[in-house]
C-alpha cells in the first residue's frame, strides 16, 4: 500500500518522482532499481538518455533547473544524513508544497528500502533492461 502511494498516488510530478527514485537507486548502488526506473523515466516521463545519465552526476551537473537541483540535493541529503537540511528545506518550499516534500521523503525512503532488498538478494536485471552501463557512469 505504501509503495503504491509512492509510485502511483504521490503528489510529486512523475518526472520529479523518477529523478528522485533514479538518484536513490544510483546512490544505493542498485543496478536493478536504476535500470527499471530508467525505462519508466523514458517511457512515462519523456526523459532521454542524456538526462537520465546526468542524474548519476548529481545536482551540480550542468543543465538542471533550480527545482531539479534542489530535488537531487534533497535526495542526496536524505541518503547521506537521513534528513533534509534546513537550508535545502527552506529552498524546496519555493518550488514544492509541504505534501510534495513529504512525498519526496517517502519516495527516497521507499526506494532505499527496495534497493537494500534488491542488492541483498542479488536480483538480476530483467531481460532487455540495461543497468548502469547505458545511462550512468560506472560506480
Amino acid at each position: 500500500m505504501f509503495g503504491t502511494h509512492v509510485l502511483v498516488q504521490s503528489s510529486l510530478d512523475p518526472r520529479d518522482r523518477e529523478i528522485a527514485i533514479l538518484r536513490t537507486g544510483y546512490r544505493c548502488g542498485s543496478e536493478y532499481e536504476w535500470g527499471q526506473h530508467a525505462v519508466i523515466a523514458r517511457e512515462q516521463c519523456g526523459m532521454d538518455d542524456e538526462e537520465i545519465a546526468r542524474i548519476a552526476a548529481g545536482a551540480d551537473a550542468a543543465g538542471w533547473s533550480e527545482r531539479e537541483q534542489l530535488l537531487l540535493r534533497a535526495t542526496d541529503e536524505l541518503h547521506d544524513a537521513q534528513r533534509i537540511g534546513d537550508e535545502t528545506w527552506t529552498q524546496l518550499q519555493r518550488h514544492f508544497d509541504e505534501t510534495q516534500v513529504l512525498d519526496l521523503i517517502f519516495a527516497v525512503g521507499q526506494y532505499t528500502l527496495v534497493s537494500m532488498a534488491l542488492n541483498s538478494l542479488g536480483v538480476p536485471l530483467d531481460d532487455g533492461v540495461d543497468g548502469f552501463g547505458r545511462n550512468a557512469p560506472k560506480r
